[in-house]
């Protein structure tokens, strides 16, 4: 595959279409694009096309928002293009192309103080889709503010920004503009996600320009109401985590209200303080893992406080033990923050201190409180959707997920089925829909499913992708 020289395009680029003209900002340094042909921790050129860059966003462009962008190793100019948003909300996009969907990731060895190094990803999902991960909102990752009013963090902020970054990326990269779009994102983004497809799809309605060919959208375990984490406690129950008979007085006492309890009710906090004592050994995103929570800031939700306060403070802020899966986390800090990775990945200068996987610390207006209505107006619309749960998280669980998708009231098109990984093993369950949606457990996935389970998670995201049924194991 030929490498790209550069994302900025000459005038004459650009002469067929003559509306973009009015838009092109490719030759103003804050939305342009460089090649990165060799990163640290990988030897010789790479073996895959990533651009990095900036694009400037909201008003007098003063949020540059940084992507990483990573071309098709299939056929780029016929393969989808994708959108990735990376949860938190504040959390930079590198967690997803490193530890969910991209191309590379960090070697999991002890750390001696040095570089840490990186390990290719076979189940990348960009062998069959080019992909933009961005850092999303402003303070997150790479992406800085340049007056401190633009510092603001908010989920409309963050709609409108995305929008507005997407199509100036497309009008800098015109050779795109044919190919099929679309968002994905997991955890927080299935608030702001939906939200974002629908408003590109009114601009599109509307004939801005460039038109964006906007076929749909991807959510893994997607937060899409505030009531999503009441969940916790009947998935608890189904996986065997509590008895019976708690659960049985956890629904009487708490009348199902599991989050924001009332701190008189004294029978509802003696039952949730049974429950947290009983689960507090697993990690709530992976149940099939210990709880690890190092580095961990404390979001808001009163589990994890309680949490926080049971582990010692080394545990929580120091060095993970080597079998957590968090100590990937903690080596890609060291990577990221090496001055001869930045300098690689083109991080201009002064833009930033130190990268952190998450800002938590930092505020944010959450201003939508369900998505619903938007994957209602969307499936109107006729766009498809891939809804995706690993089956082990429970904080966003599956029990979750499917209570929403039943309330949207669809017709059933293939009811529940096994769907199996390229060796024909179970790999999850699924059920399609009227109206273009396509409900998956991945078996075994936690959170952040491809984390979890990235062989089973690419074929069902090449599958998808392809127009193809979970089902069908042909390609």
């Amino acid at each position: 595959m030929g490498r790209l020289s550069s994302s900025c395009y000459s005038y004459s680029e650009f002469i067929l279409l003559p509306l973009l003209l009015l838009f092109h900002t490719c030759f103003e340094h804050a939305t342009c694009g460089k090649i990165v042909q060799f990163l640290p921790g990988i030897e010789g050129p790479l073996p895959f096309v990533l651009e990095t860059g900036y694009v400037g966003v909201g008003e007098g462009k003063n949020v540059q928002a940084f992507y990483y962008f990573i071309e098709s190793e299939n056929n780029p100019k016929e393969d989808p293009l994708m959108l990735w948003l990376t949860g938190g909300p504040g959390c930079s996009c590198l967690h997803g192309l490193m530890f969910e969907i991209g191309p590379f990731t960090v070697k999991k060895e002890e750390y001696n103080g040095s570089r840490p190094n990186l390990i290719l990803n076979p189940h990348s999902w960009t062998k069959v889709s080019s992909i933009i991960f961005i850092d999303i909102p402003v303070s997150t990752g790479f992406t800085y503010a340049k007056t401190k009013s633009a510092a603001q963090r908010g989920d409309w902020l963050l709609v409108r920004q995305t929008r507005q970054f997407l199509r100036k990326w497309l009008i800098n990269h015109p050779k795109f503009l044919s190919n099929k779009v679309y968002i994905g994102g997991d955890s927080y983004s299935g608030i702001p996600i939906p939200v974002i497809v629908q408003e590109i799809s009114q601009e599109n309605e509307k004939g801005l320009r460039p038109r964006i060919n906007l076929q749909g959208y991807i959510l893994g375990n997607a937060l899409t109401t505030e009531r999503d984490t009441n969940y916790a406690i009947p998935f608890s129950h189904g996986m065997g985590l509590i008895s019976d008979e708690l659960y049985e007085s956890l629904q009487k006492n708490c009348k199902r209200e599991y989050v924001n309890v009332d701190p008189r009710d004294v029978f509802c906090l003696r039952d949730m303080n049974s429950f947290m004592e009983l689960t507090s050994g697993l990690d709530l995103f992976y149940i099939l893992e210990p709880a690890c929570y190092w580095n961990w800031i404390d979001e808001g939700v009163s589990w994890r406080r309680y949490l926080i306060n049971k582990y010692p403070p080394e545990e929580i802020n120091g060095r993970p033990p080597l079998y957590c899966r968090s100590y990937e986390h903690f080596l890609a800090n060291f990577w990221v923050n090496d001055d001869n990775v930045r300098k690689a990945l083109h991080i201009r200068k002064g833009s930033i201190g130190k990268w952190h996987r998450c800002s938590f610390d930092i505020p944010y207006k959450k201003e939508i409180n369900s998505s619903f209505e938007y994957h209602v107006n969307l499936s109107k619309k006729g766009y498809r959707s891939l809804i995706y749960s690993g089956d082990h998280d429970m904080m966003v669980s599956f029990f979750a997920t499917q209570a929403w998708i039943r309330y949207l009231n669809y017709s059933i098109v293939n009811d529940w089925r096994p769907w199996h990984d390229a060796n024909g093993r179970v790999a999850g369950y699924t059920r399609t829909y009227s109206n273009r949606m396509t409900f998956a457990t991945v078996k075994g996935g936690g959170h952040t499913a491809p984390e979890h389970k990235p062989e089973e998670c690419f074929a069902m995201y090449s599958r998808w992708i392809s127009n193809m049924t979970l089902w069908d194991t042909t390609k």
